[in-house]
């Protein structure tokens, strides 16, 4: 069975333990998301590291209109549902409107707000509304301090289970820069605070009808980031990154998943 909210969100907010939400891009089938849930769980297992579960039903912001979009949302929420049973893990997966946001309470443990839509007052509501953990990424084009705004807007809607993920800053065309001092300043919120390595790593339509990226600098900023006192990773991750259906270049393997968590785990370890 599926661990509880209250457990779940103890584990997040336990600072003497990595929290880690991996999973790929997109459902691309039920299959790919069983493969990858089997590996991470054991991998996690053996580690100690928390493990949740993401994947998303809908990627609404693709740079294409001719871009994969997903499943949508009915199937990708079935899809979503059966890992959570399947494997005992906790869910993520991001929500663009307030309907979204009620009918993904219902089969994932954990509502995430995309940074581009991280200043939506009514979907932030609703989702807190749902009573289920609501991870908010911060948006490419905030400061770090104003996130504070954002969170005041949880906390007013009643949130008492909310992660702030910082996911990079543009930095003119077609390029993100991952300012670390925005670690500490999230951490000031009172928050736990999740680094996005692999969106970090983003060059978003930097090839032309698509997001292109540097998957080889993921880790180095992941480290950076618990080095600083980051509590939690998001990671995304594919068997086959380079024939991934959505943000492939950004993707770290499946296989070198194992070793790459073992050295950043040893970061984390040392930073406590």
């Amino acid at each position: 069975m599926p661990p509880t909210d209250t457990a779940i969100w103890k584990a997040l907010a336990d600072p003497r333990r990595l929290s880690l939400i991996a999973g790929p891009c997109v459902i691309e089938n039920e299959a790919l998301c069983f493969r990858v849930a089997t590996a991470m769980q054991k991998t996690c297992a053996r580690l100690g590291i928390h493990y949740v579960f993401k994947a998303s039903y809908d990627k609404a912001n693709r740079t294409s209109g001719k871009a994969f979009r997903g499943p949508g949302l009915d199937e990708g929420l079935a899809v979503l549902a059966r890992v959570r049973k399947k494997f005992g893990l906790p869910v993520l997966t991001d929500v663009h409107t307030e309907e979204q946001a009620r009918a993904a309470a219902d089969a994932v443990d954990i509502l995430q707000i995309p940074a581009f839509l991280c200043r939506q007052t009514d979907l932030i509501n609703t989702a807190v509304a749902t009573g289920r953990i609501v991870n908010v990424k911060k948006g490419q084009f905030l400061s770090p301090a104003e996130m504070g705004q954002v969170v005041r807007k949880a906390e007013a809607a009643g949130a008492k289970k909310l992660l702030v993920t910082e996911r990079g800053t543009t930095f003119g065309y077609n390029n993100l820069v991952s300012d670390m001092r925005a670690i500490p300043v999230l951490k000031r919120l009172g928050w736990p605070v999740i680094f996005d390595a692999t969106h970090s790593v983003q060059q978003p339509g930097a090839g032309g009808d698509r997001t292109v990226g540097q998957r080889e600098f993921a880790p180095v900023l992941a480290r950076a980031a618990l080095a600083v006192g980051a509590d939690g990773l998001f990671i995304e991750t594919h068997p086959d990154p380079d024939k991934a259906m959505s943000d492939g270049p950004n993707m770290i393997p499946l296989r070198e998943m194992p070793a790459v968590l073992k050295g950043l785990l040893k970061i984390f370890e040392a930073a406590k």
